[in-house]
C-alpha cells in the first residue's frame, strides 16, 4: 500500500482569517476546519469522535475547571481555544485535539504553514 505525499494546500490569505476566525476547506475529500488563535493556526477535522457531526461549525469559547491549587473554585480558562460540538457539546482544545471529557480521544492535527501571507493546510 503506497502512502501520498503530503502537500500544501491554500486555505487563505491571513487577512481574511482574523483572530478568532475559522474557514472550513475540503483537501483530498476531507473536511478541515482552520482557526486562528491570537496569530497561531491550528487545523482539525470536521468531525466529532461522538456521533460524526460537524465539529468545525461549533462555538468557540472557553471551559470552566476546578483545580486543587484554587480550592476548587471553578475557573473560566482557555477562552477561544475551545470548540464545542453543535450536536451535543462534547469539547474539544483547538490547540491541541484533545477532548475535554475524554482523556484517550484526541483529534488529528494538520500542520499549518503561513508564507508570504498566504495560510496552508499540508495534508
Amino acid at each position: 500500500m503506497s502512502q501520498r505525499r503530503k502537500r500544501e494546500y491554500f486555505v487563505a490569505h491571513e487577512d481574511e482569517l482574523p483572530d478568532g476566525a475559522r474557514r472550513i476547506v475540503t483537501v483530498r475529500g476531507v473536511e478541515i476546519g482552520v482557526f486562528n488563535i491570537s496569530g497561531r493556526y491550528f487545523a482539525l477535522p470536521n468531525l466529532c469522535i461522538h456521533q460524526w457531526g460537524p465539529l468545525c461549525t461549533g462555538k468557540i469559547a472557553g471551559t470552566l475547571v476546578a483545580r486543587e491549587e484554587n480550592d476548587w473554585k471553578l475557573e473560566w480558562v482557555k477562552d477561544g481555544e475551545i470548540l464545542i460540538c453543535p450536536w451535543h457539546a462534547m469539547e474539544y482544545d483547538i490547540t491541541t485535539g484533545q477532548n475535554l471529557s475524554r482523556p484517550k480521544v484526541k483529534l488529528r492535527h494538520y500542520p499549518v504553514k503561513v508564507e508570504d501571507g498566504e495560510v496552508r493546510v499540508i495534508v
